[in-house]
């Protein structure tokens, strides 16, 4: 083999990609002393965004997207006081919608939304909020993490609702990992337990807002930091 070609197979094997290390992957017992640890530190866990009946609650979880639920309480504290039906929202229309929420990220296509969606319940659901997933993926501004919180707090469903906050802990600990949203979604629901299911998705999401955060996670205040697998554990004193 001449000198060329020996300089070529050696560049060729650098340029190779690292093999991605797969993480083992959590055992059945791992993962019911994870969620055994949730539920005994918040037995009854609840979602944030403040609502007043089924419809103010597919109101704001639509409001919410690519927005914190601080924000959209804020804004909707004085909405829902004078719209909380589909009927009194329809009749305040688009514009006056606006003011009331113009505070939120991409208000003026929310706002759209919301009446179009209140209008579509009034005349395809009797103005009720409906139960099925296929159902509330149909109304306007309402996708499938929309319609999996609104099934699990309205209707008490063993959803499980993933925003950015379950999507990084699904990843970053190896319990579910997945490509999309609805990957990790599918993990989740294949691997948590019945009986943890219906407070499942508010422990998560609560725990990746406060504890598994995006940027410097607080992993020595992690109740599952033993089971974790991300290999780049945060290393500090410990706040409690």
């Amino acid at each position: 083999m001449g000198k060329k070609a020996t300089a070529k197979k050696r560049a060729t094997a650098k340029a190779k990609p690292k093999k991605a290390v797969t993480p083992k992957r959590w055992s059945e017992r791992e993962v019911v002393e994870a969620f055994t640890r949730f539920q005994n530190a918040s037995p009854e866990p609840k979602g944030e965004l403040v609502s007043v009946n089924n419809f103010t609650l597919l109101v704001a979880v639509v409001l919410s997207a690519q927005a914190t639920d601080a924000g959209v309480n804020k804004a909707t504290k004085a909405l829902f006081q004078v719209a909380d039906t589909p009927e009194k929202m329809a009749a305040l229309g688009e514009e006056k919608l606006r003011d009331y929420i113009k505070t939120i990220g991409l208000y003026k296509g929310k706002a759209k939304n919301v009446i179009a969606l209140s209008k579509m319940l009034i005349e395809k659901h009797n103005s009720q909020v409906p139960k099925t997933r296929e159902e509330l993926q149909e109304l306007p501004g309402a996708g499938r993490k929309t319609a999996n919180v609104v099934l699990n707090i309205a209707f008490g469903e063993p959803t499980l609702a993933v925003d950015t906050h379950v999507f990084r802990i699904g990843n970053r600990t190896g319990m579910a990992p997945g490509k999309n949203p609805l990957e990790v979604e599918l993990e989740l629901d294949h691997v948590i337990p019945a009986r943890f299911k219906t407070h499942a998705h508010h422990w998560l999401i609560l725990h990746g807002r406060y504890i598994c955060v995006a940027r410097t996670p607080r992993c020595p205040d992690c109740l599952i930091s033993d089971l974790c697998r991300y290999p780049d554990k945060t290393v500090y004193a410990p706040s409690r």
